[in-house]
């Protein structure tokens, strides 16, 4: 698990790298390098440790509000005007990233926490999650014209589209099966 944490803090400033310095399709990279790869490392490094946040506030780690947090901060940040704030660098672009890595960790730190209730509802989370990622990828990368006045053309936004499906869905759909997976195994082992 300590492994875990360290990769998942040393991706922290590659995501934001890319998100810097790459359009839209780095934008994309760097914020699914925090949500959906940083963050579960993380949130899987500091699991039913002091610093967990579903050990320490279990009553404010519910999955399912992690997850309307984790939308709302992800959709927010995707609006055309939030988005040319954040790409206009400065306080915007590090709140903007501070915002998704916090997010992730906290849907899936709540995810992770102990208890078979919370993992059942972290199994909803997940491919809620993922359906969110789906629908918004599939919208950035199927507009038949740039969404952002800033952005470096229609074909940059389309692959961060698919950028976002790929990783982003597939990270929680692959995360919310793997827990699915884990709760059927361990109800089976016990009957």
């Amino acid at each position: 698990m300590r492994l875990a944490l360290v990769l998942g803090f040393a991706l922290v400033p590659v995501g934001w790298a890319c998100a810097w310095t790459g359009g839209m399709t780095g934008h994309m990279a760097g914020h699914m390098i925090a949500v959906a790869i940083a963050a579960p490392l993380i949130a899987w490094g500091l699991a039913t440790t002091s610093l967990d946040p579903a050990t320490r506030w279990p009553r404010a780690a519910s999955p399912m509000a992690a997850m309307v947090v984790e939308l709302a901060v992800v959709w927010g940040w995707h609006l055309p005007a939030a988005r040319a704030l954040a790409d206009g660098g400065g306080a915007w672009f590090v709140v903007e990233q501070a915002s998704f890595l916090l997010a992730g960790f906290w849907l899936w730190s709540a995810v992770l926490g102990v208890g078979r209730e919370r993992r059942a509802a972290g199994v909803g989370a997940l491919l809620l999650t993922s359906m969110h990622m789906t629908l918004l990828g599939a919208l950035v990368g199927l507009a038949p014209r740039t969404l952002y006045g800033h952005s470096h053309g229609l074909q940059d936004q389309q692959l961060g589209g698919v950028v976002m499906l790929m990783v982003g869905a597939g990270s929680y759909l692959l995360g919310g099966l793997a827990m699915l997976g884990t709760l059927l195994t361990t109800r089976e082992a016990r009957a």
